[in-house]
């Protein structure tokens, strides 16, 4: 390789630096901002290798991996410790590249979460991704470790990385013990859940060619009906009707003790609505039951509705609502529909009219000043 090809590829050192370090930061951060999310996707890649003993240490892993990426990220960007950093890169992505490749070709998690909720890839996406990054971290590995020279400001690079690696737990742990600053999911504050009530059922028509036996589905009346000609090839076999379904907006089906599907009727609610939520009662917090009950008492003296939502058996749930002085009516949901609803077990929301004015992590419950608040005027 000549001087000027050598001279080109060390230019391209200090971008291809970056780019990696700002990939690393944004990843860790949009993971950041829901490590409760993240701990959702390290359960399930340990329950599918089955690693199940690590499952309740899931948090923790999702900690350290999301804490490393910030880390690595920092140092790339910062030139800090490079060539560390470097290698801690190369093995991370290496390590990723293998788990997103089992993705990709046996689906064996549907997302993996590499950008948490704020940017969503197909498994093959991901694994060509991981494909591009790991290139230029290898590229970057043999090109970087042929010119270091180790940093005379060894004290500044550890006060950086230590004010700026701290500073990241605490926003970590902050999302933790509250909601998310960020929240990227369906169930947003400010979002208007209510359903378009013009849509009309949807009726779908199959056909089959008499002669290949190939059969199509059309949209009524959207085919050739009027053709005589098509119509003499081709033979009705049935068609079926489509209505429209409030579950595809909500991502979420609420079901009452006899199955009956209470969705619309308690989302859509025209007065307030506050909804309680647990996907697993026997690990909810106590403190938080409790002041739930008290809110409930508050609540049914004002006549607003409130209600339990939770994945939990009605024996178990009720025998847990005794204990922590609870009387509200209970649904039943799926587990992972709640987890996406808020990231808090039990976690509060309020509606009015179908819109969600607030949520509440169970540290942070309302008081009753707080309540009457958003009863006296609610922010649509």
């Amino acid at each position: 390789m000549n001087r000027n090809n050598k001279d080109f590829l060390f230019g391209l050192l200090p971008y291809i630096r970056i780019f990696l370090g700002l990939i690393f930061i944004f990843s860790s951060v949009v993971k950041g901002i829901d490590p409760v999310g993240t701990s959702y996707r390290v359960e399930d890649y340990l329950l599918v290798y089955g690693w199940t003993s690590l499952v309740p240490y899931a948090l923790w892993i999702a900690f350290l991996i999301i804490f490393s990426e910030f880390l690595i990220g920092i140092g790339f960007l910062f030139n800090i410790f490079i060539r560390t950093a470097s290698r801690a890169m190369f093995l991370l992505l290496l390590f990723f590249l293998v788990v997103t490749y089992l993705d990709a070709r046996y689906n064996m998690v549907s997302d993996c979460g590499c950008f948490g909720d704020a940017v969503k890839l197909t498994n093959w996406q991901t694994f060509y991704k991981n494909i591009f990054l790991i290139l230029m971290s290898l590229f970057f590995l043999w090109e970087n470790g042929k010119r270091y020279r180790r940093s005379s400001r060894f004290l500044p690079q550890v006060l950086l990385l230590t004010f700026l690696g701290a500073g990241f737990l605490e926003f970590m742990f902050y999302n933790l013990n509250h909601l998310p600053v960020v929240d990227f999911r369906n169930w947003k504050t400010g979002r208007n859940m209510t359903t378009d009530t013009t849509q009309k059922a949807k009726t779908y028509v199959i056909y089959k060619n008499k002669k290949s036996g190939v059969k199509k589905e059309f949209l009524f009346p959207d085919y050739p009906w009027k053709d005589t000609a098509w119509m003499a090839r081709w033979s009705f076999v049935s068609q079926r009707t489509v209505k429209p379904s409030a579950a595809g907006k909500y991502n979420l089906i609420i079901e009452d003790s006899l199955g009956n599907d209470r969705t619309k009727a308690i989302v859509e609610n025209p007065g307030f609505q506050f909804i309680l939520v647990s996907f697993d009662m026997k690990r909810a917090d106590a403190d938080g039951l409790k002041k739930a009950a008290l809110l409930s008492k508050f609540l049914s003296k004002k006549g607003i509705s409130m209600v339990l939502i939770t994945a939990t058996e009605q024996k178990t749930v009720r025998d847990i609502e005794k204990h922590n002085g609870l009387n509200i009516p209970v649904f039943q949901a799926d587990e992972t529909d709640l987890k996406a609803m808020i990231r808090s077990n039990p976690g509060l929301l309020l509606l009015h009219r179908g819109v969600i004015l607030k949520k509440w992590h169970y540290h942070d419950f309302p008081d009753r000043k707080q309540v009457e608040k958003y009863l006296i005027s609610p922010v649509e």
